[in-house]
Formats: structure tokens, C-alpha cells, sequence
């Protein structure tokens, strides 16, 4: 083992540094993790001094590097010394599931009285800018948000909802 080392180490170093863009303890893990490799195949390569040896650890050592890289990229980058509690999100679940309750519940309307509370109160028109973009007649558009915000009020009832319009 000590002549392998002594024979290829600093080379195979300066090789693996070109690699992995000169980080040098990642070069020198992977370099150890070759030489290695390398003494348990010695008997197959045909012994310590072979000079077809050094092809092969190259080879093995060039593997090894891409191989690292590739599970660098596949997992998230690891964080330490960061405080969680300065990064973690706010718990957005009961704000989505209000947003699914009342989805499901407009669903259940007639599409004039969806229509209409879409104007009045997801795009925030008033009654008679509704009314106005709807084509209806003012007198219309008032009782249409009055009776589809009473539908609306009995959809979220059934769905467990209490004074919530």
C-alpha cells in the first residue's frame, strides 16, 4: 500500500484538484478513496509497481469525482448554524383549506350568482360596476348578490361553516 501511495498520490492529488475545482479536502477523499480501491484490486491490475496501473486509478478516481457531484445535486444543500425560526414558514393550511370550503361552495351555486360574486368580491367591483360589466340592469345585480350571498351562506352552513358572510 505504501509504495501505491508513494507512487501515485500526488499526481492523482493534482489531477482530482482540476476535478473538483480545487476543493482541497473533497480531492484528497476522493484520492484516498482511489488508492483504496486501487490496493484492493491490486493482485487483479497486475501488482503495485504495473505501470498500467496509474490509467486505471485515474479512470476510477475521475468516477468517483462525477459521482459525488451527482449526489451533491440530487439532494437540497446542507445547513448549519442557521436559525429555523428565522426561515420556517408561516403554516398556510387553514388558509387553504378556507379557500377549498368556499371553492366548493360557490361550485354548488347557479353560474348568475357565481358571476356575480365573482365581480363584487373576488375582483372588487362595486354592485353597479358589476352590474355595469355584466350588462344588467342595476336593480338585478343588487338582488342577485343578495340572493347568492344567502346561497352561498347555506353551501358553507352544509359544509360546517358558521358566520362566515
Amino acid at each position: 500500500m505504501r509504495e501505491l501511495y508513494e507512487q501515485h498520490a500526488a499526481p492523482l492529488l493534482r489531477f482530482v484538484l482540476q476535478l473538483v475545482a480545487g476543493d482541497r479536502q473533497k480531492a484528497e477523499d476522493i484520492v484516498q478513496e482511489t488508492l483504496l480501491r486501487g490496493w484492493r484490486n491490486v493482485h487483479r491490475l497486475g501488482g503495485e509497481g504495473h505501470s498500467s496501473l496509474r490509467p486505471w486509478l485515474v479512470t476510477v478516481a475521475r468516477r468517483i469525482a462525477i459521482d459525488e457531484h451527482r449526489s451533491q445535486n440530487a439532494r437540497p444543500p446542507e445547513t448549519y448554524g442557521v436559525d429555523l425560526e428565522t426561515v420556517s414558514e408561516q403554516d398556510e393550511s387553514e388558509r387553504v383549506l378556507r379557500r377549498m370550503t368556499v371553492t366548493a361552495a360557490l361550485r354548488t351555486l347557479t353560474p348568475s350568482h357565481q358571476e356575480i360574486l365573482m365581480e363584487t368580491y373576488f375582483r372588487g367591483r362595486t354592485v353597479a360596476e358589476a352590474a355595469e360589466a355584466l350588462d344588467l340592469p342595476l336593480g338585478t345585480a343588487k338582488s342577485r348578490v343578495y340572493y347568492a350571498l344567502r346561497a352561498l351562506r347555506t353551501a358553507l352552513e352544509q359544509r360546517g361553516v358558521t358566520g362566515a358572510i
